[in-house]
């Protein structure tokens, strides 16, 4: 193998940045979805929230906006509230919806929001503005038109025409951070160390030229118009730490902190307060920037700035020990702790009540004087200022809570604040302060609202009278928000808290290991289940249904309605035979009763399901349908061929597909006609018809479904163009007291042979929606209708015919693909949107989510005047047109296709409702899968552990409690729930097992089925017990210990060996053992050994003493046995034997039955004897301190901590080292990648590279073998900290050729974890794959349209950080780059397959095989 694959399959999910603003929509516009929460709620009687802004947040190379949702306690349902977090301030709960996610090709250093003041009446958007390394920007905004960032300007300082910027420098220490004028005037980016990028905002007035007039409507964003450069250098500031921009001037300010000369710690006595401030005015227009105030003598160690919102003004510093506060006119400081260290002038510093180090903290502003900041130890303390008019008094700082440990903070609209975190979960918190404005009465706070703003009134007069209720509420929640008046007494500010969401982060991974699943792996990363009972074999299974049986009639309130129906256990199981159909009763055990109902159990089932709010079941057969009430049959139908129109032979009227949707059933015969069965709840019977629609029509239906909008509020009704105003609204309210209206509207989603896919309402079936091509997968889908408006959308609807037809003969089995099944399902809850399925018939699936967008009004009127010219019928329906509705496609990540075995039409897509608290569709099929919706999002997680599933049904009852059933390919029926103690709201479902402690690293021990797990905990000594064992007892006299810790402790890390076995039914793990590691020894590996004495298995343990730069270095080895007693009940870990050696011990390996030790700087071979380890051989490698240690067969590849990778062998009696890499290079972690018989070494290093050796003594280049070769070169964009060897699995193409042990099975994958929480692997490619691959990615650097402007080539090339590199062959393609052929529109995959000269099918087949041989999990 000399080529390679590099693909992502856990994003990464620490987060690094975050920020807030409005991005998808403005101040002034109250978002819609807010409007439906607040019309049947009694809004007057709570506090209204304000519009929420946005919440952007970047981990690594994802970007990801969400909305803030919040439900506001209405009085008749505040007695039942549970949500999380409980009722605070009027609000119940509230959560994170995700509005879009995007992989950027680029790690964002630093973001900012550019807002747009107030400026337009509140009415324009926020933007984002990124940061990439060494230094670009990209200013991103919002579009409605499709419901995603795009790019509005990009801003490079890089390559030749830049270099001077660097002034000779090449390395850098900090990439380009952003900071955002308040008022949104400019934004200031800080690059290489000692340039200022200033980038002015474009004026309000202004439009960027050849920009649409139309587009207004949607609320303009803010823009970026030029930049410029300032050289610091020539404002005589140097060594610069952070700046800022400052509130409340008249121009922006931007306030510098800098180093006038440097110091370091062993100098601070002699030269100490060495940071000053300087306060600059950024003129854009004249390019001139006056010093206007600055403020010397700070502490070397202040770090941040914080700039302190109006009315006060001025800016905060942060350093380690002291807090200052400096402004044009006042300035006071805040000493933390005794380090703080006052200086020359004499005066005493004000204290703070406890005693804390700030060091990394993160800060936001509350309110517009109490600041939040976030210490490194996870405590959250509050900041108060203390001021009279202009005039800051004093400082206040006090002890609030803890939390995790922040890389970011900000603060949400007025009530919420965000924790971003890289090492724990990120938290949503709302806030409330108990005093200042909540405990005004109503009367004040409408008074000043009214008073400081006027925008409601200038708005009244510029809106159109159908926005009346808009209008209404917008009124309404400016005027009950504003800022209460400032008193003296807001020092006794109280804040509580609530968490009110949480985002999962799995990062930093810093070891991990690969073990069985809980019942069958590891990080439960397949869906585990577990099977409650199994029934006998079911061969040649058709499908399984559970239905409901009501037998009330009477009607509940709606609420204990809703309630009851979530809670009603299922009364019938059916199991459809391929001859036959049985019956089981669920009430409490499965319990056969096919003889005693009046079922159709002769033959095949094709649905069954509930009619008439589940008052009577629908059974649906090949030619005919049954309802019943419970098990008699109340009306039994059959399809006659006389009903269908086109007057077809008798025996084409079999249906081919059902789907129900109370009161409708919707057939699809054979013969690609429809049929309807309409139900009369009245009478509770079902009568047959054909839509008048489909009567006349010949085109042949493909595949069709029913979507029922359910709710008091129908989600489509807003995507007409007045319909919710006038209709909806009225019904919705109407409705509400409980009789059967309030089930919303249906549709009917037809597909055509041809490819189109068009929405009728139901029942009179008139067109609301079509679209053209729905099988090319296209990223927007618009209503025809609609379409001459935005052929921006679509440059391709046209001109798809024209692309076909010259490679039609050899691609004409990529063409002629059909949909075989539609499914369109909106899950519940309160904003949820519609998500539409599609499966094509080579096995593609379509994923789309549903959007609102609100073309500009004048635009569509004039089209629609146009159009009613050009045909009548037209007009009539255009006002019923979902004009609104739009769709985008959502990526469907790490799913392999299925190829469909034509003939069969069984279904494959089942939504449920509630599955253990989940829902979203369940897939079946050879490779099936779970798509859960959470926070609008779907999350993917194939589910491997049972092979290929037939058949799938939800099944709630007395034993199994919301829990399901599915039948395997082979016949057996599980009864199954999901594990609850699985998270699957992330890329693979997720458990975390508390420790308490810090882990180090894992090794799993398959024979006993536990781990190993290194913890280190922190424990406080007595100082001087500390002192003394650090250094002899002379240099401990030196230290007073008054200006030491005061305490008289100081935390030390313990170290210990935990064995944890996983807990069966999924709690917290167990701990079996514990071996407790000497006084400051630090355990560093531990790794399982077999022995060549009787085989037995050896946990070894590395060690090391870490006792200061005085002590000369030891570790020890320790050998432990690890034993189960009789009874499996306990697990025995004795110590077998430890060794004292010189040198610390950072890696073991087992080597042919052989312990191989890295000790300091050389490796040593020892042998077991079954008492004593004695040392056979040994090898002068690594040159300084070994970080890994790999094995394959008796080759031993050892990384570096700086001088890269050694290549040795083991032949009795010696270690002789091979080859090794004569370039410098800090390894993290080291693996070997096996392609059959070829052996490559693959290295990751700090600069987020991974480099792939080969060994070549034949090739001259070598220098006769001394030297290792470059096989490929990659920029993986996170550092890798560990490597894991797993075979690849056989692909289906493999599976028939290969034989047993040949080249084609040995192939190993390498998956990595890094310290952004991302997993991906490293697979090997044969060399025909490699080169159509890389003519496909060359292509795609130019087809895909790259979000932020960013190039993927520049990505993934080596970053050398300034050291001398000589380039090597780029031989790793980048499947990060080629999943985005899967989402182009089919014509596009066709014209691109065809220039790089091989056929789509054959792309799409290998991208497949790389899935399924890299799904280990």
């Amino acid at each position: 193998m000399s080529f390679a694959a590099c693909k992502t399959m856990h994003c990464p999910t620490g987060i690094e940045n975050c920020a807030s603003g409005f991005i998808t929509h403005s101040a002034a516009e109250i978002t819609p979805q807010i409007q439906t929460a607040d019309v049947d709620s009694d809004w007057p009687a709570t506090k209204p929230v304000g519009p929420m802004p946005n919440l952007v947040v970047s981990a690594g190379n994802v970007l990801e906006i969400y909305l803030i949702r919040v439900e506001q306690a209405s009085s008749r349902d505040a007695a039942e509230v549970v949500k999380r977090g409980g009722l605070m301030a009027g609000i119940s709960a509230s959560s994170l919806e995700l509005v879009c996610t995007y992989r950027l090709h680029g790690n964002i250093y630093s973001m900012g929001v550019i807002t747009a003041g107030g400026a337009d009446g509140g009415k324009r958007r926020d933007s984002i503005i990124l940061s990439f390394e060494d230094a670009k920007m990209s200013v991103l905004e919002f579009d409605d038109a499709t419901h995603g960032l795009r790019t509005s300007s990009m801003h490079f300082f890089e390559g030749p025409n830049w270099f001077h910027l660097k002034r000779g420098r090449e390395s850098f220490d900090k990439g380009p951070i952003i900071k955002v004028d308040p008022q949104g005037r400019c934004a200031g980016v800080f690059a290489f160390e000692q340039q200022m990028i200033v980038l002015k905002a474009a004026e309000v007035n202004s439009s960027l030229a050849g920009e649409d007039s139309a587009f207004g409507a949607g609320g303009a964003s803010a823009r970026i118009e030029s930049s410029y450069i300032i050289t610091l250098r020539d404002l005589d500031v140097r060594h610069v730490k952070d700046f800022t921009f400052l509130h409340g001037y008249i121009e922006p300010v931007m306030v510098i902190l800098h180093e006038r000369e440097l110091t370091w710690s062993g100098r601070v006595s002699w030269k100490h307060h060495t940071c000053m401030v300087s306060a600059f005015s950024i003129s854009t227009t004249l390019k001139q920037h006056p010093l206007i105030w600055s403020a010397a003598n700070l502490p070397h160690d202040a770090y941040k700035l914080l700039a302190v919102p109006s009315p006060i003004g001025g800016v905060l510093v942060i350093g380690a020990n002291t807090i200052h506060y400096h402004s044009q006119s006042s300035s006071c400081s805040l000493a933390l702790n005794n380090f703080a260290f006052f200086g020359d002038n004499s005066q005493e510093m004000p204290r703070s009540s406890f005693n804390v180090e700030l060091d990394a903290a993160n800060a936001t502003w509350l309110t517009s004087d109490v600041a939040m900041l976030s210490t490194k130890t996870g405590e959250l303390l509050l900041l108060t200022i203390i001021y009279d008019g202009r005039i800051v008094q004093k400082l206040d700082l006090s002890k609030s809570r803890a939390s995790v440990l922040t890389s970011g903070i900000t603060t949400i609209g007025d009530s919420f604040f965000f924790l971003g975190s890289r090492l724990g979960d990120s938290l949503l918190v709302q806030f409330s302060c108990g005093l200042g404005g909540s405990n005004l009465p109503p009367g004040v706070q409408e008074e000043v609202g009214d008073i400081e703003s006027d925008a409601p009134s200038a708005k009244r007069l510029r809106m159109s009278s159908s926005d009346a209720l808009q209008d209404m509420i917008n009124g309404e929640e400016l005027s009950l928000y504003g800022t209460a008046p400032n008193n003296a007494q807001s020092a006794q500010k109280t804040f509580s808290f609530a968490v009110r969401d949480s985002l999962i982060n799995v990062g930093p991974l810093k070891d991990f290991s690969y073990g069985m699943r809980i019942n069958a792996d590891l990080n439960a990363t397949g869906i585990a289940k577990q099977s409650n009972y199994e029934l006998e074999a079911l061969p040649g299974c058709k499908g399984i249904w559970t239905v409901y049986h009501k037998n009330t009639r009477i009607h509940l309130s709606e609420s204990s309605r809703m309630a009851d129906e979530e809670d009603e256990y299922h009364a019938y199981l059916i199991i459809s035979l391929e001859a036959r159909t049985m019956v089981l009763q669920t009430a409490n055990n499965l319990e056969e009763v096919t003889e005693n109902v009046d079922y159709y159990v002769q033959g095949t089932t094709l649905a069954a399901g509930n009619l008439f709010g589940r008052r009577r079941v629908i059974q649906v057969f090949a030619r005919g349908a049954r309802i019943l009430d419970g098990a008699f049959m109340t009306q039994e139908l059959s399809f006659k061929a006389s009903n269908v129109e086109s007057g077809s032979s008798s025996d084409t009227s079999i249906v081919a597909s059902v789907s129900i949707a109370d009161p409708y059933v919707l057939l699809r015969m054979t013969n690609g006609s429809l049929q309807l069965l309409v139900g009369d709840p009245s009478s509770c019977s079902v009568s047959l018809t054909v839509p008048s629609v489909f009567e006349s029509s010949k085109k042949s239906i493909s595949a069709c479904t029913l979507y029922h909008d359910k709710g008091p509020e129908p989600w489509l009704r807003k995507t007409s163009t007045d319909a919710w105003l006038s209709s909806g609204m009225g019904e919705a309210i109407d409705g509400a007291d409980g009789v059967t209206q309030d089930q919303g509207d249906v549709y009917c989603v037809v597909c055509y042979e041809n490819g189109t896919l068009e929405i009728f309402d139901v029942p009179n079936f008139t067109c609301v929606f079509s679209v053209d091509k729905f099988i090319s997968g296209r990223t927007y889908l618009v209503d025809t209708f609609m379409q001459d408006s935005v052929n921006g959308l679509h440059a391709h609807s046209k001109n798809t015919e024209e692309v076909i037809r010259p490679g039609q003969k050899e691609n004409s089995k990529d063409v002629k693909i059909n949909v075989v099944e539609l499914m369109m399902h909106r899950w519940i809850g309160k904003h949820s949107r519609p998500f539409l399925f599609g499966i094509l018939a080579d096995g593609t699936i379509l994923c789309y989510h549903a959007y609102v967008f609100e073309g500009s009004e004048n635009s569509s009127k004039v089209e629609g005047s146009v159009s009613s010219q050009n045909s009548i019928s037209l007009s009539s329906t255009n006002a019923s047109r979902l004009r609104n509705l739009r769709f985008v496609r959502v990526p469907v990540d790490n799913y392999a296709r299925e190829e469909m075995p034509s003939g069969t039409q069984l279904q494959r897509m089942n939504v449920y409702k509630n599955i253990g608290g989940s829902q979203g569709i369940f897939l079946t099929g050879s490779r099936p899968s779970w798509f859960m919706v959470f926070r609008e999002r779907l999350r993917i997680h194939p589910q491997l552990c049972d092979g290929p599933i037939v058949a799938f049904t939800v099944l709630h009852n007395v034993n199994c409690n919301h829990g399901l059933i599915y039948v395997t390919a082979l016949g057996t029926l599980k009864i199954c729930q999901l594990p609850s103690f699985l998270s699957y709201d992330n890329y693979w479902p997720v458990q975390k097992i508390p420790l308490k402690g810090t882990p180090h690293q894992v090794a799993y021990f398959a024979e006993k089925n536990v781990y190993s797990v290194i913890v280190s905990v922190p424990v406080l000594k007595p100082l001087n017990q500390v002192l003394s064992t650090i250094a002899d007892q002379e240099v401990g006299q030196q230290f007073d210990p008054d200006n030491l810790n005061y305490e008289g402790s100081y935390p030390i890390e313990e170290f210990e060996v935990r064995i944890v076995e996983p807990e069966k039914s999924g709690g917290p793990w167990k701990t079996r053992a514990s071996i407790p590691m000497q006084s400051s020894e630090n355990a560093l590996t531990v790794r399982m050994n077999t022995t060549t004495r009787e085989n037995e298995t050896l946990l070894a343990v590395g060690t090391a003493y870490v006792q200061g730069e005085d002590v000369a270095a030891r570790g020890r080895v320790l050998l432990f046995s690890i034993d189960r007693t009789a009874d499996n009940s306990r697990t025995l870990v004795s110590e077998v034997y430890s060794k004292e050696l010189k040198g610390a011990i950072p890696a073991l390996a087992s080597l042919q039955g052989h312990l191989l030790i890295a000790s300091g700087p050389k490796i040593i071979l020892h042998k077991w004897t079954g008492s004593e380890l004695n040392g056979v051989a040994f090898c002068d490698y690594p040159p300084l301190h070994a970080v890994s240690l790999n094995i394959v067969k008796n080759f031993i590849l050892l990384g570096d901590i700086h001088k890269s990778i050694s290549f040795v062998s083991w032949k009795e009696p010696q270690l002789s080292l091979l080859a090794k890499d004569f370039s410098p290079l800090d390894c993290l972690a080291t693996e070997f990648l096996i392609d059959g018989s070829t052996l490559s070494l693959v290295v990751s290093d700090d600069q987020k590279n991974v480099q792939i050796f080969y060994y070549a003594p034949k090739v001259s280049e070598s220098w006769k073998g001394q030297k290792l070769l470059s096989r490929a070169e990659f920029h993986v964009g996170s550092r890798i900290t560990k490597f894991l060897r797993l075979q690849l699995l056989p692909t289906t193409s493999e599976r028939t050729a290969t034989t047993p042990g040949s080249d084609k099975t040995n192939r190993f994958a390498t998956v990595f974890g890094t310290l952004e929480g991302s997993l991906g692997c490293i697979a090997p490619l044969d060399e025909l794959t490699f080169r159509r691959l890389q003519s496909l990615q060359k292509k795609l650097v130019t087809a895909v349209t790259h979000v932020a402007g960013l190039n993927p080539r520049s990505f993934r090339q080596f970053r050398s950080n300034g050291k001398a590199h000589r380039p090597g062959p780029d031989n790793i393609v980048d499947c990060e780059l080629l999943s985005h052929y899967e989402m182009l529109p089919l014509e596009e995959q066709l014209e691109i397959a065809q220039q790089i000269g091989t056929t789509r099918m054959q792309i799409m087949s290998n991208l497949n095989d790389m899935i399924l041989g890299t799904s280990f999990l």
